[in-house]
C-alpha cells in the first residue's frame, strides 16, 4: 500500500476519533470557497474540480466557487479573514495573498494570524512563455535581448502581490533585466494578451497554456521550477539559465481565524476524500498536470509557516516591489 495512501486512511481515522457531533454536521448549508483570480485560470479550475466531487462526501451539500479578483488576491483573502469561523466560508490559499502580499504593501489582515490552516491541495508547475511573434527560441537569447533594452519588454500578471507577479518579478531580479508589468484578472486573461500581442511575457501555468504551446501559438522558453515538466519535456528549467530560480505553484485551503480544531478535522478528512475520488484526482492530477498533496492541517501549517519565512526573504534580497 503506497505511503499517500497509508496517509489518507489516517487522516479519516483522527477524523473519526475526533470530530465532535457538532463537526460531524458539517457542511449544513452549502460551502463558499473564494478564489482570489476570475474564472478560467488555473485556480478557478482547480477549484471547479474540487466543487465536482465536494457533495458526496460532505452531507449532500455544494461547494460554490466565488470568483474575487483584485489586488493580488488580498480582496478575496481579507474577505474570508472577515467571516465566521464556522468552516461555510473558505479560501483557496496560494503563495500571494498568504506568504508575501505583506511584504509589499500594507494589508488588511496579517496572514501569520487571520487563518485557519486545513489543507495543502496540490502544486501546479508553470511555464515562462513568450509571444511567437517574437525572435526569441531560449530564455538564455530573450534575457540577452532584454538586458540591451531595458523596458522594452513587458510581462503580464494577475495582480500586484501575485504569484505570477512575484514570480516573473523574481525571474527578471535573478536575470538582471528590466520588463513593465500589465496587470489581468486571470491566468487565462493572461494567456490571450500573449495570443494577441499585448504582453510580451508571462508565466502561466501549464494547465492553463498547454494547448496553445503545443499548437504553436506562444512559445515556452522554460520552465519555472527545475523538476522537468511531463506535459513538455523537451523545455528546460530556467535554473539552468538563471541559476538559483525555482518556484512552483502551490495551492491550499484556509479558513477564517479561531475555527474548532474538531471542525477543521472534519473539513480536513472531507477533502481528503474528495481529492482521492477518481474522477477528481484524474481532472487535478492530468487535466491540469498537477502534484497532489493533501495530508493534515498540521502539515499545511507548517508549510505555510516555511512560505512566510521564505518569501518575504526573496522579496527582500531580490528588491521586489509592488510596481
Amino acid at each position: 500500500m503506497s505511503f499517500a495512501r497509508l496517509t489518507f486512511i489516517a487522516v479519516l481515522a483522527v477524523a473519526a476519533f475526533t470530530a465532535g457531533p457538532a463537526a460531524a454536521q458539517w457542511p449544513e448549508r452549502p460551502v463558499r470557497l473564494v478564489v482570489s483570480v476570475g474564472a478560467g485560470g488555473a485556480a478557478d479550475l482547480l477549484s471547479r474540480n474540487l466543487a465536482s466531487g465536494f457533495s458526496q462526501f460532505a452531507n449532500g451539500q455544494a461547494l460554490v466557487v466565488e470568483n474575487r479578483p483584485g489586488a493580488g488576491g488580498t480582496i478575496a483573502a481579507a474577505s474570508v479573514a472577515r467571516e465566521k469561523p464556522d468552516g461555510h466560508t473558505l479560501f483557496l490559499a496560494e503563495v500571494g495573498p498568504n506568504a508575501v502580499s505583506h511584504t509589499l504593501a500594507k494589508l488588511p489582515y496579517d496572514p501569520h494570524t487571520a487563518f485557519t490552516p486545513i489543507i495543502h491541495v496540490a502544486n501546479l508547475p508553470a511555464v515562462v512563455l513568450i509571444r511567437s511573434t517574437l525572435p526569441y527560441k531560449t530564455l538564455a537569447e530573450f534575457v540577452a535581448a532584454a538586458k540591451q533594452q531595458p523596458g522594452k519588454f513587458n510581462y503580464a500578471s494577475a495582480g500586484l502581490g501575485n504569484w505570477t507577479h512575484l514570480f516573473m518579478s523574481y525571474l527578471n531580479s535573478r536575470a538582471g533585466i528590466d520588463q513593465v508589468n500589465v496587470v489581468y484578472r486571470s491566468g487565462a486573461e493572461m494567456l490571450t494578451s500573449l495570443l494577441r500581442g499585448d504582453a510580451d511575457t508571462a508565466i502561466i501555468t501549464v494547465s492553463t497554456s498547454l494547448g496553445q504551446v503545443r499548437e504553436g501559438k506562444i512559445r515556452a522558453l522554460a520552465g519555472a521550477a527545475m523538476r522537468p515538466m511531463r506535459q513538455l519535456p523537451d523545455v528546460p528549467p530556467a535554473g539552468q539559465t538563471i541559476p538559483g530560480f525555482d518556484v512552483s505553484v502551490w495551492h491550499g485551503i484556509v479558513g477564517p481565524a479561531g475555527m474548532d480544531p474538531a471542525l477543521v478535522t472534519r473539513i480536513n478528512a472531507v477533502f481528503n476524500q474528495v481529492l482521492q475520488a477518481p474522477a477528481v484526482r484524474n481532472a487535478i492530477t492530468e487535466g491540469q498536470a498537477a502534484d497532489i498533496i493533501a495530508g493534515t492541517p498540521q502539515q499545511f501549517d507548517a508549510f505555510i509557516k516555511g512560505e512566510l519565512k521564505r518569501w518575504p526573504e526573496v522579496v527582500k534580497a531580490a528588491g521586489i516591489k509592488a510596481d
